[in-house]
């Protein structure tokens, strides 16, 4: 599928968990204008869902005063098209390397810490930042796969 024209949607909200629906329905027409299948669509879904969760919970602490920003790119990659998403917050900020690792046994019966884990399987890049505006910024990139010629073939 040929990527559409570079159109970029820049959202802006309060610190609400009623948006996460209204972001889910613009990731999943962002992620079908790049040419991305129903699965890579799903899982992108799935790690912009966390990143605006963690950003209203963590980063904006349910301050309803403060907001959340979300950006979504589609873009042409080196070989394929690509989403980029950006969610921002206006929280104080975190180092990423202290992060735990969700895996690791003391950590396994947590019930908080899978969200950032959970992203950086099922996005083909992820970044984490101090934002220059403040608060933290995690930039996630998701590369469109070439076409399997016999997925279609399958009867």
């Amino acid at each position: 599928m040929p990527l559409n024209p570079r159109h970029d949607v820049h959202l802006e909200f309060t610190s609400a968990f009623e948006m996460l629906d209204f972001v889910q329905v613009v990731s999943e027409h962002m992620g079908r204008s790049v040419g991305l299948d129903e699965d890579a669509r799903h899982w992108v879904g799935v790690a912009v869902r966390e990143s605006v969760i963690n950003a209203i919970r963590h980063g904006n602490r349910g301050d309803e005063s403060k907001h959340v920003f979300v950006e979504f790119q589609n873009a042409q990659g080196e070989a394929e098209p690509e989403l980029i998403i950006y969610v921002r917050d206006q929280g104080e900020g975190f180092d990423p390397e202290t992060v735990a690792n969700p895996l690791e046994p003391d950590n396994l019966l947590k019930s908080s810490g899978r969200g950032i884990f959970l992203i950086r399987n099922f996005m083909d890049h992820v970044q984490l930042r101090r934002a220059p505006e403040g608060g933290m910024e995690i930039r996630m990139t998701k590369r469109v796969s070439p076409s399997d010629p016999t997925a279609d073939s399958v009867a």
